[in-house]
């Protein structure tokens, strides 16, 4: 068995060095431009320095490109490809295959990950887009323990998945928020607030509450809930899975620095002695529980449930 990377989505720069030290082994970030729902915006400049400070480490940056694109973004898309080139990125985050088509062009030695996020629930998929050039595939938040495996097990490529943080539930290309406030008659620019927490959509019914925020790819609705797996490893660390990531949006750098600190622990020690890791897992979920907000719920997301779409 070889140890999954731990990838983590930093909001800035300035955290990378933390989470390193705090166990971290690679990073996705990007411009919002060209990547859904990022920690964090990283310019060119801030690309390269990224891409030094983990190289440095031994860590790998991901640059995320694997926004919805429309034929007005296409042209933008070599020159970016390019750069990424240059500068050495480990790999390019990709969901449309407008940009595998321009990659193939233009930057044609760059790895490339395939994540659409909805879309990889099998293995049959995972395996043809790694026939068509990915080295990795991306699973679906919404399928189970069971199918993940069973997918590892088959897969041609390297398989990623998502233990902690909160997901995606909806998208739309449309600014309804700005919409809605227009309507009303409010003058509020909502665009391009997705480090404000206060925006939330509330479920009296379910006492569930779901950030919400509007960006340049359009409005996203998340999850009132957080997913965390880290007391139910064993079943993917046995199957070989390639990479655990632990999502950062609208997370603050102390809790993503303790988190990955408490997976980090608990990946290690499962390695160095699974019967430790079984006594020692509830301690490692209790203290994620400790700092956990209070509004936002800790629970196993899809893993345990029956996968319907």
């Amino acid at each position: 068995m070889k140890k999954p990377e731990l990838l983590l989505t930093p909001t800035k720069v300035e955290d990378i060095s933390r989470l390193i030290k705090a166990g971290a082994t690679a990073f996705v970030i990007g411009e919002e431009k060209f990547g859904l729902r990022l920690a964090g915006e990283f310019n060119r400049d801030q690309v390269k320095e990224a891409v030094r400070i983990a190289h440095e480490s031994g860590v790998k940056i991901y640059v995320a490109m694997n926004a919805l694109f429309h034929n007005d973004k296409l042209d933008l898309l070599p020159d970016y490809l390019k750069f990424l080139a240059e500068v050495e990125v480990d790999a390019v985050v990709f969901g449309d295959p407008a940009v595998l088509m321009a990659a193939r062009e233009n930057a044609p030695g760059l790895p490339l990950h395939w994540n659409t996020e909805t879309t990889a629930t099998n293995y049959f998929t995972a395996n043809y887009w790694g026939q068509k050039g990915a080295k990795r595939a991306v699973m679906a938040r919404e399928i189970n323990m069971d199918a993940i495996v069973e997918t590892k097990e088959n897969a041609e490529v390297e398989i990623e998945v998502q233990v902690h943080g909160m997901t995606c539930m909806f998208q739309s290309k449309r600014m309804l928020l700005g919409n809605y406030m227009a309507f009303q008659g409010k003058d509020l620019k909502v665009e391009g607030r997705s480090k404000d927490r206060s925006l939330l959509l509330h479920d009296p019914e379910r006492d569930a509450k779901y950030p919400i925020f509007e960006d340049e790819n359009g409005t996203h609705i998340m999850s009132p809930n957080d997913i965390c797996i880290i007391d139910e490893l064993e079943e993917m660390l046995d199957a070989g899975i390639d990479s655990f990531k632990i999502d950062g949006i609208l997370k603050e750098i102390d809790y993503l620095e303790k988190v990955t600190s408490l997976y980090r622990e608990a990946i290690d020690l499962y390695f160095e002695d699974p019967d430790a890791y079984q006594d020692k897992k509830y301690h490692f979920l209790q203290e994620i529980e400790k700092i956990q907000p209070k509004n936002r719920k800790l629970d196993t997301g899809f893993f345990f449930k029956e996968t319907v779409y």
